[in-house]
């Protein structure tokens, strides 16, 4: 790779709008160079000697592995900060926070609830922030999802996506607007009660005239080369499984769902995790509450030839450290 887009340095990564189809491209091209790096055992430092603070108001598995194993193969140092570590928003505003970290921080990275705290973040301490998840966006698995697609289709322009299940979420979101930004088509596919915000439809808009938003399963999925979906109940809504499985069930993918894309060579996608066993005592409570032995997907297509979500969650690791290197990084 050569260097870096100069307009990435010292950006922050909050949501895919912010950033030209270029942009987004270069950070996949770089991800890719990355990834053969690692494979290759080649060191790539770009990073060394930086501190990077981690901020987790919500658990994870990939967003945290993925963001230290980044910065340690960079060569910087991460240190993580949970809700228990940290007193964002309670005993000490967002703004005085970012103004402290910024200060001892080469950067930060956030994993939370609001997505106005990632951006008070950006705004008040002087050095990038990455957004890890927010209640609006979530830019750095959209990344890993873009790259697993061009991985196992060889291109994004024109490939068409269907998103399947809760179209208002933080996924549906960026796959919507970062997908269109890339050229592909995107197809939400959801209950009318649960299709995105208008406002969020209408960026997608501003960059694609193939925004497709419909109830129809047999209309959204005619063809498409990529089926997603993820839970149908995000963190913080557990209350709402009674009403979501009502709503969702006619959504789960499925080899029905399959067969109707006539596309034998259709991959499935999910940020995970997956409810499509009883192998964790989750889902043994809503077998338990509900009769459900699998939720958004099925155990038989997620261990079918068509799932590739071991790739994505990996690549959750190499596009998260190009977006490190390309905005905090000396590519030299």
């Amino acid at each position: 790779m050569g260097e870096t887009i100069s307009s990435l340095q010292g950006k922050s990564f909050l949501a895919e709008i912010d950033f030209t189809a270029e942009e987004l491209l270069y950070f996949l091209d770089l991800a890719a160079d990355l990834k053969a790096k690692k494979k290759n055992g080649i060191p790539h430092r770009y990073l060394e000697g930086k501190n990077i603070a981690l901020l987790f108001e919500k658990t994870s598995t990939r967003t945290r592995c993925a963001f230290t194993v980044a910065c340690t193969d960079l060569g910087a140092h991460p240190e993580y900060l949970g809700k228990g570590d940290i007193q964002l928003g309670k005993k000490e505003s967002v703004e005085d926070t970012a103004k402290v970290l910024g200060r001892m921080f080469d950067g930060i990275e956030f994993r939370g609830f609001a997505h106005k705290t990632v951006r008070s973040l950006a705004e008040n301490s002087g050095v990038p922030v990455w957004n890890g998840l927010t209640d609006m966006w979530h830019p750095t698995q959209t990344l890993a999802d873009l790259l697993t697609i061009r991985e196992h289709i060889g291109h994004l322009r024109n490939v068409k996506l269907v998103y399947v299940g809760d179209g208002r979420n933080n996924i549906a979101n960026s796959l919507l607007v970062g997908g269109s930004i890339v050229g592909m088509e995107v197809r939400i596919c959801a209950p009318k009660s649960l299709w995105p915000a208008q406002e969020v439809i209408y960026l997608a808009q501003k960059f694609s005239d193939r925004v497709m938003v419909t109830s129809s399963i047999d209309e959204a999925v005619a063809g498409t080369d990529v089926i997603y979906t993820d839970v149908w109940v995000s963190m913080g809504e557990e209350d709402k499984f009674a009403e979501r499985i009502e709503l969702l069930s006619p959504y789960q993918v499925n080899m029905q769902m399959i067969k109707k894309t006539g596309n034998d060579d259709v991959i499935f996608l999910h940020c995970l995790p997956a409810f499509h066993d009883l192998e964790t005592m989750y889902g043994k409570e809503i077998y338990e509450k509900h009769g459900l032995r699998e939720m958004e997907v099925t155990d038989e297509v997620f261990r079918s030839k068509h799932s590739k979500v071991f790739e994505q969650a990996e690549n959750r690791l190499h596009t998260i450290k190009a977006v490190l290197a390309a905005t905090l990084g000396n590519m030299e």
